[in-house]
């Protein structure tokens, strides 16, 4: 299991792309936490599947324009 804080520009908002990275990679998604405004919108999701998963369902949203920060477990 890996945790992301994504950011989601305004153009993006309406855009089901947490759905589509559950359709399209072995990945489980769990929303953790997540704000949305008119302008911008940010989502801290667990992402669980294998490394090569959850590395191309990553690259996947970069590519469409998310900002992406990886949340190191420090537990």
């Amino acid at each position: 299991m890996s945790r992301f804080h994504l950011t989601f520009p305004q153009h993006l908002i309406d855009e089901p792309l947490i759905y589509d990275v559950g359709r399209e990679f072995d990945v489980v998604t769990n929303i953790r936490r997540a704000n949305v405004e008119e302008n911008v919108a940010w989502v801290i999701v667990e992402l669980t599947g294998s490394e090569d998963e959850i590395g191309r369902a990553v690259a996947w949203l970069a590519e469409r324009g998310v900002e992406i920060d990886r949340i190191r477990d420090d537990s």
